[in-house]
């Protein structure tokens, strides 16, 4: 049994910067779709709509996730 495909990304980090680097890295991989949120809320919006195969978030943000009641569903 093999492993799903990885075929889009949602990077979720409130630095600019980081989200830029991070996005053009993950780009090099051919198939793959990357996205960035800038925040938690902008990231839920995006998960529902683009149901990626992999989050990857900044934990240090400064409005967790954790306190938004849709976060858990």
């Amino acid at each position: 049994m093999g492993s799903p495909e990885l075929r889009t990304v949602l990077y979720v980090d409130d630095e600019p910067d980081i989200r830029q680097i991070v996005q053009l890295a993950l780009g090099l991989a051919e198939g793959l779709k990357v996205y960035s949120a800038e925040s938690g809320e902008q990231a839920l919006e995006f998960a529902r709509q683009l149901r990626p195969d992999l989050v990857l978030l900044d934990v240090m943000m400064p409005v967790s996730m954790a306190r938004h009641p849709e976060a858990n569903a």
